[in-house]
């Protein structure tokens, strides 16, 4: 079953989320990915597969993938967000993670939570229906 992924990752992040992409890169071939514009672009480059890119996070993409999120048009957020080095668009990081929450969308800050999600049989084999809230 075939979802849209947001790969998302702070500049400090970017290394460490193109790693593991390349080791999940069976896994996210299956799926529509989604990121921010440089994020996208370095994955689109070390996985040679397509990526949707939307602005740089501090620019708006944050908020785009955040409306993704809204419309119900994202199945899952991969994040690797840098709680050390505070951005500039701290309060668009922190909207985003709220969206989340708010429409109970699987979301992975790190590499332990982002290896959990993907190899899950729940979301492999499309075994889990995401309870959607009703507000």
């Amino acid at each position: 079953m075939q979802k849209t992924i947001a790969l998302v990752a702070h500049d400090h992040k970017k290394p460490e989320l193109i790693r593991w992409a390349l080791e999940h890169k069976t896994e996210l071939e299956k799926h529509t990915l989604v990121a921010t514009g440089t994020t996208g672009g370095l994955l689109q480059e070390a996985l040679n597969l397509p990526v949707k890119r939307f602005k740089s996070g501090p620019l708006g993409g944050d908020q785009q993938i955040g409306a993704l999120i809204a419309e119900g048009q994202l199945d899952s957020l991969i994040f690797f967000w840098d709680p050390l080095n505070p951005a500039p668009h701290d309060p668009d990081v922190k909207a985003l993670l709220r969206l989340c929450s708010v429409w109970n969308l699987p979301v992975a800050c790190n590499t332990s939570t982002a290896d959990m999600l993907i190899t899950s049989p729940l979301f492999i084999e499309g075994l889990y229906e995401r309870a959607m809230p009703d507000f």
